[in-house]
């Protein structure tokens, strides 16, 4: 793999040539992909795309459910230039709506779907989806098994995919991630956590979320396996840990939810995962009292990391090693470390020494929101420490203290937005749905911190009529995914207002217990 590479489509057939025998893919229950398989399912696809019309920097939608077929799309598209991005196959109609009429893909794929949103894609929007079937299968079989020729000159600065995120006007924000961005992030990942052929990677995290985006690189692009684990399997702590063993993994990335939810469920204990050799974690803080637990369980086998990273800088930017040292304080997160050697920070709004808002920058920040300008300009901003040239930084509205080893540590948002389940939500997304029944008057969403890293939504409306809390909710779940449903509602006659006549969210927050 010595050829000089540019883009993320002409470097996979070099770890494919490199690995064509090893498996790729290895699934539970024992079905498996070599890497010469998913090159050839790829390339094949690529014909069928080019021949649907598909031209470089056009999109492609996929209800990915982590079949071959579905990965092989995105290297597909990959190699035709072709902008491919993840729909979450349990999203309501109303969410898919807005990503769809935002990126407006040329095709949309599926490996299941929810019937009311297929009806509404093919009814309301006009769109006949294909289904990763046996009729797609025979289709694609007749097709070359080489490239086809004419593929358009795909460069590093060339978008690889979008991945939506939630947004505070209740449209998702589409994160637009570029070539480049994933060859240095791959070349990272590698260095930083010493990834070797012989690994065997997790894809616990649902590929439509930014986690996924380590899984699949990180891992197929070392020519190491991965194990690709649908939602049936991770809601079963139990199952999880059974595959997990039956499969040989031997490295681990989710949020810290769901090892809080292995250990609490103690499907995580002693002697469980022996060839288990690093647990990494990020996406929202850890509490210290379980990240202990994990720690006096795996420390003598396995490496823990503690990662961040916002979607719009490519999954990853930071990593820090876990040790007992990081025990003494049980108060405080997990420094979140140093940043990648291709990263850079700033300090933004400092409010005291060494504290601030994080602005990121360097060659894994992204090309800003698709379709989106004024979003785009409002987070992808101008340096303001650089007045010399134009270098454009990554606003991330998380605040960090910087302590006196340069360790950087998570302190809060600048802005509404949370860390729920390891998804970023902006709560005024929740709102803005809130605020679409016919029926509430008044809306607001806050965040209730029940203890270090953990927390729930609640909100809280004024309704005209007489509807009650299990109407309200009934109505909620088809317009949000689960992890943005509110854990409480409560409906009030009115909602209280600051001396501003703003809603005291303030209030809200002291007083919804006597509600």
């Amino acid at each position: 793999m010595n050829r000089y590479t540019y883009n993320i489509g002409s470097l996979f057939p070099q770890v494919a040539d490199a690995y064509a025998n090893k498996v790729a893919l290895k699934y539970p229950g024992g079905r498996e992909v070599s890497f010469s398989e998913l090159e050839t399912l790829s390339n094949k696809i690529a014909h069928w795309l080019a021949e649907k019309g598909l031209k470089k920097n056009d999109v492609v939608a996929i209800f990915n459910n982590k079949s071959p077929l579905a990965y092989a799309t995105m290297l597909a598209s990959l190699k035709l230039g072709v902008v491919y991005t993840n729909l979450d196959t349990t999203s309501p109609y109303q969410r898919i709506k807005k990503i769809v009429e935002r990126c407006k893909p040329i095709l949309i794929l599926y490996d299941v779907v929810l019937p009311e949103v297929a009806d509404g894609l093919s009814g309301e929007l006009q769109y006949k989806l294909t289904a990763f079937d046996e009729q797609f299968e025979a289709a694609i079989d007749t097709k070359s098994d080489k490239l086809p020729a004419t593929v358009p000159s795909v460069t590093g600065s060339d978008p690889a995919y979008i991945m939506f995120t939630s947004g505070s006007t209740g449209f998702p924000k589409g994160a637009v991630i570029t070539h480049s961005n994933l060859l240095n992030f791959i070349s990272w990942g590698q260095a930083e956590f010493d990834v070797q052929p012989t690994d065997v990677f997790t894809n616990v995290n649902p590929i439509y979320f930014d986690n996924s985006v380590f899984d699949f690189y990180v891992s197929i692009f070392s020519g190491a396996q991965l194990v690709p684990f649908t939602s049936d399997i991770t809601k079963d702590p139990f199952l999880l840990v059974k595959e997990l063993e039956s499969t040989g993994c031997n490295s681990w990335f989710s949020v810290p939810s769901l090892l809080v939810y292995l250990l609490t469920t103690k499907a995580l204990s002693a002697g469980k995962l022996p060839a288990m050799k690093r647990f990494i974690f990020g996406g929202e803080g850890f509490p210290k009292p379980k990240l202990k637990k994990l720690f006096e369980l795996f420390n003598n086998q396995a490496t823990l990391f503690n990662v961040y990273g916002p979607t719009e800088c490519t999954c990853i930017c930071s990593s820090y090693v876990v040790t007992e040292n990081d025990f003494s304080d049980m108060n405080n997160l997990a420094p979140l470390g140093f940043l990648a050697p291709n990263f850079d920070y700033v300090l933004l709004n400092e409010k005291g020494p060494g504290f601030g808002e994080l602005g990121l920058k360097g060659p894994n920040v992204g090309a800003g929101y698709y379709n989106d300008p004024e979003r785009t300009s409002a987070s992808f901003i101008q340096n303001p420490h650089n007045t010399d040239y134009n270098e454009v930084i990554y606003k991330t509205g998380d605040l960090v203290q910087v302590d006196e080893k340069g360790h950087l540590h998570f302190k809060g948002r600048a802005d509404n937005q949370i860390k729920h389940m390891g998804y970023r939500i902006e709560l005024e997304e929740i709102e803005s749905i809130l605020s679409t029944l016919k029926y509430v008057d008044e809306t607001a969403v806050i965040y209730e911190k029940l203890g270090e890293g953990l927390g729930q939504i609640v909100a809280f409306v004024s309704v005209s009529g007489n509807e009650e809390v299990a109407e309200v909710m009934g109505e909620l779940k088809g317009l949000l995914p689960d992890y943005m449903l509110p854990k409480k509602l409560f409906i009030l006659e009115a909602l209280p207002k600051n001396q501003n006549g703003k809603i005291d969210r303030v209030a809200l927050k002291e007083k919804k217990h006597l509600v």
